[in-house]
């Protein structure tokens, strides 16, 4: 699986990208070891994310994604904010 992501960093500000593994990506990004943005932003929270069948889906939304306004990602993320930890928790049950 393959998945487009926004993480809501501690500054406030929003980041946008893709990952075939998602919750190593988000562990990465909180180690500092994800993406120079990031790096500076920490801790950073997952607020967003879509799971896509191939790599050049889930490229294809970030960019989609990336070139929305500050509303616009905000609003997406509203619609459906989703905690990592409780969809694994329910995918195992």
């Amino acid at each position: 699986m393959n998945y487009t992501y926004m993480l809501k960093c501690s500054d406030g500000t929003l980041y946008t990208g893709w990952t075939n593994d998602l919750e190593k990506r988000v562990e990465a990004h909180n180690s500092g070891k994800g993406a120079k943005y990031t790096k500076a932003r920490r801790p950073v929270e997952l607020a967003y994310y879509e799971e896509f069948e191939t790599k050049e889906q889930a490229m294809k939304r970030e960019y989609a994604i990336k070139q929305l306004g500050r509303k616009e990602k905000q609003k997406l993320i509203a619609g459906k904010k989703v905690k990592l930890s409780d969809e694994r928790k329910e995918k195992e049950d």
